[in-house]
């Protein structure tokens, strides 16, 4: 393309879900709505495992960083969009959109890695009860959280790193209400080959490790739990890790939604309405999964309402 078409790009501009200006009140109300709710939710799980001493275990200390990253992932894209709208402004700037890109990936990427290491601590727990407070100890607990970030960071600046090696052309308009990569990809100029098989080789290996680490997980927990005796507490064993496996299906069952609906949509507006599924939802109803199917959990929750309406 021709020199005088490309430009450096100092601001995109974010198309959002709709284009009827009617709709946007009701827009705004219901992602202000969801939003809230999942500051709020996650943020009573975080606090509920923090006051509760006998919820100082691995597993609600995963499922409490996975609280954390749910907060930061949805404040990464949320409010951003929620001032657009207030303010009738659709535009984003080179740098602003560039940090959306890198956190977005930080804290997807975190995501799927706490979900793999939550099925690596099931595993355990049900596989290996015996050897379970020796292998799942508080230091390898720290380094597993640790290493997950590390990675997630590496892919998160792989992928920004590219990004900042396009050129783009004059009409940067997003389909979208955050700025995904690959649709910042779609308006580069330059050519995209090697950004497309960098994007698919981090995908394979950041997001496939993960992938495979969970599979294997539940499927030696299911094997496991098949060989027990009647009597041996199958539904007990099968209650432990119920609450992560319903997070592994909505996370990734939505991921695999949109794709699905991207692959037979051609429509890039109808995408962007689908993408909310796996942007928002999970960070929004993985409280709700968790305290529901969680009985200790559950009444840690009731004694930190009932403290905080005490207090208030």
């Amino acid at each position: 393309m021709e020199l005088k078409n490309q430009t450096t790009a100092t601001e995109f501009h974010l198309l959002g879900l709709t284009d009827d200006h009617k709709l946007l009140p009701l827009v705004f109300s219901m992602f202000l709505s969801m939003y809230f709710v999942t500051i709020l939710g996650n943020l009573l799980i975080t606090v509920a495992i923090s006051s509760g001493s006998h919820l100082h275990t691995p597993m609600y200390l995963f499922l409490s960083f996975l609280s954390v990253n749910d907060i930061c992932l949805s404040t990464t894209t949320i409010p951003k969009m929620l001032m657009n709208i207030e303010a009738q402004d659709d535009s984003i700037t080179h740098m602003q959109c560039l940090s959306q890109i890198c956190f977005v990936s930080i804290f997807g990427g975190m995501e799927n890695f706490l979900l793999a290491v939550m099925a690596y601590d099931r595993y355990v727990a049900i596989c290996r009860p015996l050897r379970y407070t020796i292998i799942m100890n508080h230091c390898y607990c720290v380094l597993l959280v640790l290493v997950s970030q590390f990675f997630s960071i590496a892919d998160a600046l792989i992928r920004s790193l590219m990004v900042l090696a396009l050129s783009f052309c004059k009409d940067l308009e997003i389909p979208h209400f955050f700025c995904e990569l690959a649709q910042i990809i779609k308006l580069a100029c330059s050519d995209t080959f090697m950004n497309n098989l960098l994007i698919f080789v981090a995908a394979f290996v950041f997001g496939g490790g993960p992938v495979c680490g969970i599979l294997l997980s539940y499927i030696y927990i299911v094997s496991s739990i098949l060989r027990m005796p009647p009597s041996g507490g199958k539904h007990k064993a099968f209650s432990t890790c119920a609450s992560c496996l319903s997070l592994v299906f909505l996370f990734y069952g939505t991921g695999f939604g949109v794709y699905i609906s991207s692959a037979l949509n051609s429509s890039l507006r109808n995408t962007a309405v689908a993408s909310v599924m796996y942007s928002v939802v999970p960070p929004l109803l993985n409280p709700f999964i968790y305290s529901l199917r969680n009985r200790d959990l559950k009444e840690a929750l009731k004694k930190l309402v009932s403290r905080i309406a005490c207090l208030m």
